[in-house]
């Protein structure tokens, strides 16, 4: 990934090329390619509110959290724990093992982990919130508008998608059955889940409350 290390400016770093290196031996290459973009989309939709890298939010961490945010959707995933949260911790435990501060780790942390959470992430510090950003804008183009003009048409180039949907879906949908502790009642991956078998039932919310105190109301 040398030239495009320098044609987008990717930070480069030794850790930074070891922690894509790490996400290209977990995942497939079309989520590896989703990843890389999540942080090229992330880092283009923070300019355009006006955030800039080394000194609004740190680049490094950024494209850390952005590469690794789907490294549970491997092999190293399955630990009873929603992808996103083992994606999380996968991170951390890389970052740990290369003497990153635990505040920094945290951070990375927290982005991968709320990487899903609409509603909350954008409100966060900008490593957190850009790597939402970047990652929903990649799966279902979510405020592509504002991005610099063939912009994204470069990014598809560099690191194209490769499978339908950037091969996500189907990974999560495999992490839930893998592992259904991983997917639980309404979470993110439960209900992709649902989406991939249309047979599975419904998640009834009511009917959970109302089954949780039998014959206390």
């Amino acid at each position: 990934m040398t030239d495009h290390y320098r044609e987008f400016t990717i930070p480069d770093t030794e850790l930074t090329r070891q922690a894509h290196a790490l996400a290209e031996r977990l995942v497939t290459p079309a989520i590896a390619h989703h990843s890389v973009r999540s942080y090229l989309f992330g880092r283009e939709l923070g300019a355009a509110r006006g955030l800039r890298p080394g000194h609004d939010y740190d680049d490094e961490l950024l494209f850390l959290a952005c590469v690794l945010h789907d490294a549970s959707l491997s092999d190293a995933g399955g630990r009873g724990d929603r992808f996103e949260v083992e994606g999380a911790d996968l991170a951390a435990e890389f970052l740990r093992e290369h003497g990153v501060g635990e505040e920094r780790v945290q951070t990375v942390w927290e982005a991968i982990a709320l990487h899903t959470a609409v509603g909350i992430s954008h409100r966060l510090r900008p490593e957190i919130a850009l790597t939402h950003l970047g990652a929903g804008a990649d799966v279902v183009a979510r405020g592509t508008a504002a991005l610099p003009a063939g912009y994204a048409d470069r990014v598809h180039a560099a690191f194209p998608r490769l499978e339908p949907d950037g091969g996500l879906p189907a990974a999560i949908a495999a992490h839930a059955r893998r592992d259904p502790a991983g997917a639980p009642l309404f979470s993110f991956g439960h209900e992709i889940l649902r989406q991939a078998e249309p047979g599975r039932p419904v998640a009834d919310f009511a009917l959970a409350a109302r089954s949780a105190w039998p014959g206390v109301v």
